[in-house]
């Protein structure tokens, strides 16, 4: 794949020459009139956390005037559980700073994200994405500084096998073609998420891989580098909807289920964060990490049971969430450590300059410049709605600005070694552990709402929506339930298999 730069990847931003940040109507006007534009689609994220779209005909420059000034009416009570459908209209209005060229489309057409408002005119208070933009301002304006975030979304390729160069069971990590078999559909799928806006930072395939019943399972992980919270919940989103399309044309099938057998790697949907002012990153303070963040870490490590409502949504989800395995069960945190809850990666916090020492002939650079240092949340999964998720993490992150012993926590929660190994458990006993269900994760979640509910930024509707929709399962023994009993298993797995 021959390299092209930001510009050269998104039409829209080369053809209007500035961000997308600074699209106006009269930009996405000017440009469908000048490229012969024919559709023009609205795409916004229902309770599934699945995009629904509108599509439209361009048939004059009124209508398109209208359309993008105005937005259109869509049935609420067929997207929101929430809404009656005695009063189920909603209108739906475009981001133009959204906007992207569908990629899947035959004829020429635009794409826009959309925003829900009410009967009124107001934002549409229990709308995930406008939770999200309300928890992102309360952060804002509790701390002085800025709330950004990147997911890394972990997916699973499922095709016929063609036993040749198969790969090590559960060792497919960074693994290479031909033992991988989906880098270049992974390689394609990072283009086309980059032509709609998503700043991808790197792709590799993962360690899952297994054969069962005659298919290959392969899994595979796009990782996206840090930018604001809204557009990192849109971006997501959208990745989501392009690497559907995507297999679907290849013929291939995917799952972003956290899991689809029992013994194999699970798909997880980690939240890197970090905490920006002035346009410099807060997480470090002299090359440590700074009280700025092990504040935000107390946070989380205090509203990590209830952050499992919006990150961990259905049953098969705490079937990925059990102890000893590679994910998280314990409320811990502890650097470069991925046995615990909240990892600390590495931040390039080196004052050596690597590349020289390989590189002889380059200058030195100066890499304490670097501001790359973020805290990783290991819990999430693909069955998030993932603007609830980001603004749980938002809330939880100020939240820990607002503890008075925020440092203390961190400090009590902080462990250096692998919890999952016997040697150490007498070390990690007293640790507080995630709820084991949908059923308890509810439960956490009603006991903590009123962290949530501050500032206005969780509606007490919608909470109890997801509270409702959780207790809905009827999991809160689902787990000794499933013992010994692999087609119940299976049956879970199929029910949820293109969840999120």
């Amino acid at each position: 794949m021959e390299n092209k730069s930001k510009l050269e990847l998104d039409p829209l931003i080369e053809f209007i020459g500035k961000p997308s940040s600074q699209f106006t109507k009269a930009d996405i006007i000017r440009y469908i009139e000048e490229n012969q534009v024919e559709m023009l689609n609205f795409m916004y994220p229902a309770a599934d956390g699945r995009l629904k779209t509108l599509n439209f005909v361009i048939n004059d420059r009124d209508y398109l005037n209208n359309i993008l000034s105005y937005g259109e009416r869509v049935d609420g009570s067929s997207l929101f559980p929430f809404i009656e459908a005695g009063s189920s209209d909603l209108y739906v209005v475009p981001r133009f700073r959204t906007a992207f060229i569908d990629p899947f489309s035959e004829l020429p057409t635009i794409c826009f994200l959309c925003s829900y408002f009410n009967k009124d005119g107001d934002r549409l208070e229990n709308s995930p994405e406008y939770t999200l933009h309300k928890a992102s301002k309360a952060f804002t304006e509790v701390t002085g500084m800025t709330f950004e975030a990147m997911g890394e979304l972990e997916y699973y390729i499922i095709s016929d096998s063609d036993d040749a160069f198969m790969a090590t069971d559960q060792k497919g990590y960074h693994e290479s073609a031909p033992f991988a078999k989906y880098n270049e559909f992974r390689m394609m799928c990072m283009e086309y998420i980059a032509r709609t806006g998503g700043q991808v930072k790197y792709g590799h395939s993962e360690v899952g891989n297994f054969t069962q019943d005659g298919k290959i399972y392969e899994q595979n992980e796009i990782e996206f580098l840090p930018t604001n919270v809204e557009d990192a919940a849109d971006q997501l989103v959208l990745a989501k909807w392009i690497i559907r399309n995507l297999a679907y044309e290849y013929g291939l099938d995917i799952t972003f289920a956290p899991k689809i057998t029992v013994g194999k790697a699970g798909s997880g949907m980690h939240i890197h964060m970090q905490i920006m002012k002035d346009g410099k990153n807060q997480m470090l303070y002299n090359g440590v990490l700074s009280d700025a963040a092990r504040k935000a870490i107390g946070g989380m490590m205090v509203l990590a049971p209830s952050i499992t409502a919006f990150g961990n949504t259905n049953p098969t989800s705490y079937l990925r969430l059990v102890p000893n395995q590679e994910a998280p069960t314990s409320v811990c945190w502890g650097d470069r450590n991925r046995s615990v809850l909240v990892r600390v990666p590495l931040g390039w916090t080196t004052k050596k300059d690597m590349s020289s020492q390989v590189n002889p002939l380059e200058v030195p650079s100066d890499i304490e410049k670097l501001q790359k240092q973020t805290v990783e949340m290991r819990s999430p999964d693909g069955s998030a709605d993932v603007y609830e998720l980001l603004a749980g993490l938002a809330v939880a992150c100020r939240y820990g600005f607002e503890m008075p012993d925020a440092l203390e926590v961190a400090e009590e929660t902080y462990v250096n070694v692998n919890i999952h190994r016997a040697e150490y458990k007498d070390m990690t006993a007293n640790l507080v552990h995630l709820p084991d269900s949908c059923a308890a994760s509810a439960k956490k979640l009603n006991e903590q709402r009123a962290i949530f509910e501050k500032y206005n930024v969780f509606s007490p509707g919608l909470i109890d929506g997801i509270i409702k929709s959780l207790e809905s399962y009827k999991d809160a023994s689902l787990r000794d339930e499933l013992v010994d009993n692999p087609e119940k298993i299976q049956e879970l797995v199929n029910t949820y298999f293109y969840c999120g």
